[in-house]
């Protein structure tokens, strides 16, 4: 995506949104931005250690899906979700196999046609990245004060009526207490 581009989609989005989801967004903009270098930036020298390219990642994290519930994807559904051509798709998935984090499996409904398939290995660097990422949470969390930590629980909380939020928290739960 050119500058150009991202700087048309702001002035659109910003245009369709109110003063009020603008502040809100500026604020979670800070936090987030916050939170991803707190750590120092580990979880992004893991993606680079890692060599593989941010389009690779990106499918990597799909393909790994939630818990137990990583499926199987057409290349071409893969890079329509993420806004990329099928051949660069197709470019990033043969990476993955070569590197032995997914691997081509025959689609059940069309035997002609292949999807693509996390492997446990692939499986294991996605669970990396998110062991990382909730260690750096973790000690984030814990340089809160109490009464900070509250209204940050009180704030997320008033989230988890969405089921995508839910789901994934959920999801985390059960992995910290196994």
């Amino acid at each position: 995506m050119q500058a150009s581009d991202v700087q048309e989609m702001a002035e659109r989005v910003a245009a369709e949104t109110t003063p009020e989801a603008q502040e809100t967004a500026a604020r979670l903009t800070a936090l987030m931005r916050h939170l991803f270098l707190y750590d120092r930036g580990n979880q992004l020298r893991v993606l680079e250690d890692s060599g593989l390219s941010m389009t690779q990642c990106k499918a990597l994290l799909e393909l790994g899906g939630l818990g137990g519930t990583a499926e199987a994807w057409q290349v071409s559904d893969l890079a329509e979700v993420f806004g990329v051509s099928v051949p660069s798709m197709s470019r990033a998935v043969d990476g993955l196999v070569k590197k032995k984090l997914a691997t081509r499996v025959e689609d059940p409904h069309d035997r002609r046609a292949r999807q693509v398939k996390i492997t446990a290995r692939g499986k294991d660097f996605v669970d990396t990245l998110a062991t990382i990422r909730q260690t750096g949470l973790q000690t984030f969390a814990a340089s809160l004060t109490a009464a900070q930590r509250r209204k940050l629980d009180a704030a997320v909380d008033s989230l988890m009526d969405r089921d995508d939020i839910a789901k994934t928290f959920d999801h985390l739960k059960g992995v910290a207490s196994a």
